[in-house]
């Protein structure tokens, strides 16, 4: 049967139709909308499915960056990063579906994660891996999304969380500065405020505001003129700019401290999965040994997150491919 998936997030929309037979998926159209474009998950979706007349499309699933609610008609959700509701009955209705799920976009990526090859991972630490137990997945792009992995009968169940929205702990004395700094800026701590495109920004200006180090003019114009997070990683990867590479550290420092929060929370002792759209931007970052001694940094529970294995998504259509598995298991 032909089912249509997407992965519905704050930056991008990634749609595709795929034909699926067996439980084997193959592709036969895909395109990508920029979801700030566009007024609704409708509108991106009726432009698609004009450019295919013959789509027949027997079931969908939509992968949202948002928490799903049930209500007594159905699912529905609030885009975190837009202005957007998503209802599940209006969308049957408009577009005459047969099936329809919607889903985190978290837990899209928890399906997809059966169907990666080893071409489409990095390995942070190799562990020793507990058969069949649960597993965690995280990644910070527009926004931080965290999901578990069960097993149950043959195959791996993802469950959504919102633990990025949960408070941010500090584990030394900058990072008590910065919880200082986000009382005063946002009135509150989150793993999002800081493990995010946006909280990369705000991590700047917080190690801006330190006055250790001074910020670059080019840097500074360059971040006028484009997208801030994209020009202080460059800069950062670059070794370039030291206050770039002073915030990239402290942003490695926390997302590898969270993950390991994740490993403990959700007992991942079959796995932690690092995902989402900076990761890939920041391997050699990732790989230098800093990101796992935070992961490590558990005292007594050392020997136990070591065991952990941790890698890294590097296929950047992981949501896609979890929606289009979710769609083919509709009846």
């Amino acid at each position: 049967m032909r089912v249509l998936a997407g992965d519905i997030g704050g930056t991008k929309t990634l749609l595709q139709i795929a034909e699926c037979r067996a439980g084997r998926c193959r592709p036969v159209r895909e395109q990508r909308f920029d979801s700030g474009a566009y007024d609704s998950l409708s509108s991106i979706v009726r432009e698609f499915l004009n450019e295919d007349k013959q789509h027949s499309v027997k079931a969908v699933c939509f992968g949202i960056a948002g928490p799903v609610k049930q209500t007594a008609t159905g699912e529905s959700v609030k885009v975190t990063n837009l202005p957007w509701e998503i209802h599940g009955p209006d969308l049957r209705r408009k577009f005459k579906f047969l099936g329809l799920r919607l889903i985190n976009d978290f837990q899209a990526v928890g399906y997809g994660i059966e169907a990666l090859a080893k071409k489409d991972l990095l390995v942070l630490q190799h562990g020793r891996p507990a058969r069949h137990a649960p597993r965690a997945v995280l990644g910070a792009g527009t926004g931080l999304g965290q999901g578990i992995l069960v097993w149950h009968e043959d195959h791996y169940s993802p469950i959504a969380t919102e633990g990025g929205h949960a408070n941010f702990a500090p584990t030394n004395e900058l990072q008590l500065d910065l919880a200082r700094h986000l009382l005063k800026t946002h009135g509150r701590t989150s793993w999002e405020l800081v493990l995010s495109g946006h909280g990369l920004v705000d991590l700047y200006a917080f190690v801006k505001a330190r006055g250790e180090v001074s910020e670059s003019p080019a840097v500074a114009t360059a971040m006028q003129n484009g997208d801030p997070a994209a020009v202080i990683t460059h800069a950062a990867m670059a070794q370039s700019d030291t206050l770039a590479n002073r915030t990239l550290d402290l942003f490695v420092d926390i997302y590898g401290a969270q993950a390991g929060n994740l490993a403990l929370n959700a007992g991942a002792t079959g796995g932690v999965y690092i995902a989402g759209g900076i990761a890939p931007k920041i391997l050699s970052r990732l790989t230098d040994g800093r990101f796992m001694q935070a992961f490590l940094n558990k005292g007594r529970m050392r020997p136990y997150v070591e065991a952990i294995p941790v890698q890294v998504v590097i296929n950047p259509h992981v949501g896609l491919i979890g929606a289009v598995r979710a769609a083919s298991r509709l009846k």
